[in-house]
């Protein structure tokens, strides 16, 4: 079985490394990017199976990547995960399409849990 690519976005870069770090022991091969803008440019050169993206970031923020990401029809099917602490992140994340959501504070078997069920489908 061919290992599954895992990207994360995310500004903060704790968080960033311990997910790397976590994913990466749960045998994921895992890209980390913490700037927003060079998000569109690596999924289309890195192709992951799956993306963790933050909701409130600078520059250019998880809500307007997602839109982004749909409308670019080299990485449109991508599957995204969205991290938030916003209470509205929920119906944000299915308002934009993606394919689930992830609270922050987060729990890690959650994480691995939503990333398996997307991964399976």
């Amino acid at each position: 079985m061919q290992t599954k690519k895992i990207m994360i976005c995310d500004d903060d870069r704790g968080i960033l490394e311990m997910l790397e770090l976590f994913l990466d022991m749960e045998g994921f091969n895992v890209i980390c990017e913490s700037n927003s803008t060079n998000l569109t440019k690596q999924l289309i050169s890195h192709q992951p199976d799956l993306l963790l993206l933050d909701l409130w970031m600078p520059i250019i923020s998880g809500d307007q990547l997602i839109k982004m990401i749909r409308s670019t029809p080299e990485i449109k099917d991508t599957p995204i995960i969205v991290l938030s602490a916003s209470v509205d992140g929920p119906e944000i994340a299915s308002g934009l399409g993606a394919n689930g959501f992830i609270a922050k504070p987060f729990d890690l078997v959650d994480i691995t849990q939503k990333i398996d069920t997307i991964l399976k489908n």
